[in-house]
């Protein structure tokens, strides 16, 4: 079977959003992995929701799948990189959080996206383990809940450092309808899984798939053949699975040369496939 490739606009964070998805279209990507940012689809801007369907025909007219991603960094908190996750020990920042991941759903749903991916977030000192789990399970269950209704998918992604880190994290939750957004460079990171390894084993469970190069145990997002990645080994077992949903490249650090690493990327991904 032939893979479908997407490519994420956090990596073209110096282009405007439709200059970003004409490249990422004339590069020959199926979709996007679409971050909700201050300068793409604001989703706190007071004209979101006609943007939001400017943007849903804007992908339709290019013939554009969408995944849509939550990891902006000063969205929620100008002063506090990734502040308030649903962890966080301060109520109305929770409250905050599931707010925006419920406009990204709406997102999701008027674009037809494969998935809402979203992460757990880390723990500020003296919060206890007990707690800040039993508030993510709070908040996740009510994403994974809005999801049903508009009729698109919650998808938790883990991420090497977070409270949920790994795919054992994730399997741990066992929250309804939630599914596993699965980041195949985490497991190099983290050293939990071979990463082509995790995808044959959670395969029925996933919402969504990124994939990029990554060395051991470091969490930088690298162009593919500056890292440890077996990208034909994960391939082959994205194909085995009869995976169909989109694969998203993520190369969160290139947005300075965006223009050449987006084509780059895909054409070596279609070699390695």
């Amino acid at each position: 079977m032939t893979l479908r490739f997407a490519y994420n606009t956090n990596g073209a964070a110096n282009h405007r959003l439709d200059d970003a998805l004409a490249l990422i279209a004339d590069a020959g990507y199926d979709g996007v992995a679409l971050t909700l940012d201050i300068h793409h689809l604001d989703p706190f801007a007071e004209n979101f929701a006609a943007e939001r369907r400017r943007v849903a025909a804007r992908l339709r007219h290019l013939g554009l799948g969408c995944v849509v991603e939550t990891g902006a960094r000063f969205l929620l908190d100008p002063r506090a990189k990734h502040e308030p996750p649903l962890l966080t020990a301060d109520p109305d920042g929770r409250a905050r959080r599931v707010d925006f991941l419920f406009r990204a759903l709406e997102v999701a749903a008027e674009t037809g996206a494969d998935a809402m991916s979203f992460w757990a977030g880390v723990p500020k000192p003296g919060v206890r383990r007990e707690d800040a789990q039993d508030w993510l399970r709070h908040g996740a269950e009510q994403v994974a809940r809005r999801a049903e209704a508009l009729g698109t998918v919650a998808a938790l992604e883990p991420e090497p450092g977070m409270l949920v880190e790994t795919v054992d994290d994730w399997a741990a939750l066992d929250i309804p309808g939630l599914r596993l957004a699965l980041d195949t460079g985490h497991c190099i990171v983290t050293g939990e899984r071979d990463p082509a390894a995790a995808v044959s084993e959670f395969a029925p469970h996933l919402g969504t798939a990124t994939i990029e190069d990554m060395k051991r145990g470091v969490h930088v997002h690298l162009p593919f053949g500056e890292g440890d990645m077996d990208v034909p080994g994960v391939l082959r077992a994205l194909q085995a699975t009869g995976f169909q949903k989109l694969v998203c490249v993520e190369m969160s650090r290139e947005s300075h040369r965006a223009d050449s690493v987006i084509p780059a990327s895909l054409a070596f991904l279609k070699a390695a496939a």
